[in-house]
């Protein structure tokens, strides 16, 4: 009697309690516990939040109660910025409320117009990947491409629209960036291929894509490419791509269809097989690889990196010479590679960009800082407390 009697008061307070959430709203803090400033994207699952009633959507405010953007992502997470200084700690409230529009960030499309291109870009990067219209063209490029932008505005759009009506070309700066980095049949800055015998196999460019959702804080796309050989085994590849306000990193999530262990590396291109290349690991295993790009006059000096959570087994160098299938010449090219293995039903995750000089990173010791904050990041996310 005394059992069914506490179940019952425990069942009211409970939806006491879920009736008080609802009304009032769910009281969260974020902590940064590490030593520097961050400003990244809080995650909250949706399944940790009171239930939508229809027609609502989530509102977040902060400490000075101003409902700031967020976003539902496709995977089920809340997701809203914060800055937050080192050792600080920000309140915020999550409440219902009507659905707002909020000025996006991030940003991607199919690009049919152009041969099939797929761009994407947030307020402080940008980047491109070969469609198979283009093979023809250029022959297979499956790299990834970096424009370079100094601006916070999202220009894909503009910036394709005029090239392609003889306006004005991606590949000069008229005061937004540019288009400087040469791909070619490599990996370009951060793709990643099977290394089997430590001979790389590139596949050609995607076949097919899927927008996953589209802003205002994060973009997330599916690439998917034709089936690929390697030793006697032939298997199914995908790439998810997705991108966050305010980041210099792209998020990759590589995928292969095998049924056994597969040796791969992510590589970024060097310009000369005797560049310099930095890598470096953290106490907790994450793995870094820098490259500077040389220096020119139209772009000056760009930094480019990989970070890998799950860490690397080594870091080399990697040189190649191939024809190309449209000049029929024959090229030179070399990469510094992080080589790991992939396991069945295991898709590895890392993330690749870079770092302009016009744009915030006047050293390569400003963004190795970088990389090295955003390793430790992935290592110590913040801390989410509920009220």
């Amino acid at each position: 009697m005394h059992t069914i009697d506490m179940k019952k008061n425990f069942f009211l307070i409970s939806a006491l309690v879920w009736l008080t959430s609802c009304n009032s709203g769910l009281n969260i803090t974020v902590e940064n516990s590490s030593d520097f400033d961050r400003s990244e994207m809080v995650e909250i699952p949706v399944e940790k939040l009171m239930q939508l009633p229809a027609g609502k959507a989530y509102a977040v405010t902060d400490q000075q109660g101003d409902v700031i953007p967020s976003q539902v992502t496709y995977d089920g997470k809340l997701i809203f910025q914060t800055d937050i200084k080192a050792k600080e700690t920000l309140p915020y409230m999550i409440k219902t409320g009507a659905p707002q529009t909020f000025p996006p960030k991030v940003y991607g499309r199919f690009i049919p117009e152009r041969y099939d291109d797929f761009a994407w870009e947030n307020d402080r990067v940008a980047f491109r990947i070969y469609g198979a219209a283009l093979v023809p063209i250029d022959g297979p490029s499956n790299g990834l491409d970096f424009w370079y932008k100094r601006t916070n505005d999202l220009v894909i759009d503009k910036w394709y629209k005029d090239d392609l009506a003889g306006i004005r070309s991606y590949h000069d700066d008229h005061g937004e960036g540019l288009d400087d980095y040469k791909v070619g049949r490599t990996l370009g800055g951060g793709m990643m291929a099977p290394f089997e015998n430590d001979s790389l196999t590139l596949n050609e460019n995607f076949v097919g894509q899927e927008i996953l959702e589209n802003g205002p804080l994060r973009t997330t796309f599916k690439l998917t490419y034709k089936n690929i050989a390697v030793g006697g085994r032939t298997f199914g590849e995908s790439r998810t791509f997705s991108i966050d306000a305010g980041s210099q990193m792209t998020k990759v999530t590589q995928e292969y269809g095998v049924k056994d262990t597969l040796t791969v590396a992510a590589g970024l291109v060097k310009r000369a097989v005797d560049d310099e290349a930095y890598s470096a690991y953290t106490e907790n295993g994450t793995a870094a690889i820098i490259y500077e790009e040389p220096e020119n006059e139209k772009a000056g000096k760009v930094f480019v990196g990989m970070v890998f959570p799950q860490g690397l087994e080594r870091v080399i160098s990697n040189t190649y010479t191939i024809t190309n299938g449209t000049s029929k010449k024959e090229e030179t090219n070399s990469h510094v590679l992080g080589v790991t293995s992939y396991y069945p039903n295991r898709p590895i995750t890392y993330y690749t960009g870079y770092g302009w000089v016009k744009f915030g990173f006047p050293t390569l010791d400003s963004f190795q800082e970088y990389i090295g904050a955003f390793s430790t990041t992935l290592e110590s996310p913040l801390i989410i407390k509920f009220l």
